[in-house]
């Protein structure tokens, strides 16, 4: 028993000192495998430290992800669609309220049945008993074509033809020497004529321009407006042009 515990002993011993001198070469580093490094060090550790397992890896391509200029990226950011910022706005074609057909107190000289403009304010009274007036909204002569006067309605037209005088057609050539009646035709659906004079009381094709000053003299009303007034003022009525 005492021999084979002696031998046991002895056998332990000589392996521990086999061991020893291994472990202190690996502490040191010089019994150590060499270490290999993938030269892409943005791989995984894996693919670093063990390089051929990256024919095991799929194929990537990564392309650059192209922005859209800052323009456009202030554009959409406001919640407006591209090419918006630069659509043209649409012109406003609405008649001012102030100038829609109306009864008002009336206590100036003149008879009933008479027509009085008010060219600054852009109205037109039809004079009417008990201290009253029909105001309509017209459109003036521009600068250079106001005018004033008191004239009579000398003839009254539905859907008049359109002759430009002379002088019109040298300022703008391209106007028609004469356009049958109608609704494109500029004088509208009625005219009243004034007297011997070129001027006339007439409708519009453009009723947005009721309360401004942009015709060669004539006075503008909307067609609906010119239609009322064509029903109640007869041939011979009086115009007076302030």
């Amino acid at each position: 028993m005492q021999r084979t515990g002696f031998l046991l002993a002895a056998a332990m011993l000589a392996g521990a000192m086999a061991l020893s001198p291994a472990k202190a070469d690996y502490r040191s580093g010089a019994g150590a495998p060499p270490l290999l490094l993938s030269p892409d060090l943005t791989e995984p550790w894996v693919l670093q430290l063990q390089p051929h397992r990256r024919q095991m890896r799929p194929q990537v391509t990564t392309r650059p992800v192209m922005r859209q200029p800052q323009r456009m990226e202030r554009v959409r950011h406001m919640g407006v669609a591209p090419g918006a910022a630069t659509r043209p706005k649409q012109v406003q074609r609405q008649v001012d309220p102030r100038f829609l057909p109306t009864t008002v107190a009336y206590d100036g000289k003149h008879k009933p049945g008479d027509i009085v403009i008010d060219t600054e304010a852009r109205y037109l009274y039809l004079v009417e008993k008990g201290g009253f007036a029909r105001r309509y909204g017209v459109g003036v002569g521009r600068p250079g074509f106001e005018w004033a006067g008191t004239h009579k309605v000398t003839r009254k037209a539905e859907w008049p033809d359109w002759r430009p005088p002379a002088e019109m057609r040298k300022r703008q050539p391209g106007l028609p020497v004469h356009m049958a009646g109608g609704p494109k035709n500029p004088l509208g659906a009625r005219a009243l004529y004034l007297g011997s004079t070129l001027y006339r009381i007439h409708g519009s094709n453009e009723p947005w321009t009721i309360g401004r000053a942009v015709s060669s003299g004539c006075i503008r009303m909307r067609n609906e407006d010119v239609i009322d007034l064509y029903n109640r003022v007869p041939v011979g009525a009086k115009v007076h042009v302030l």
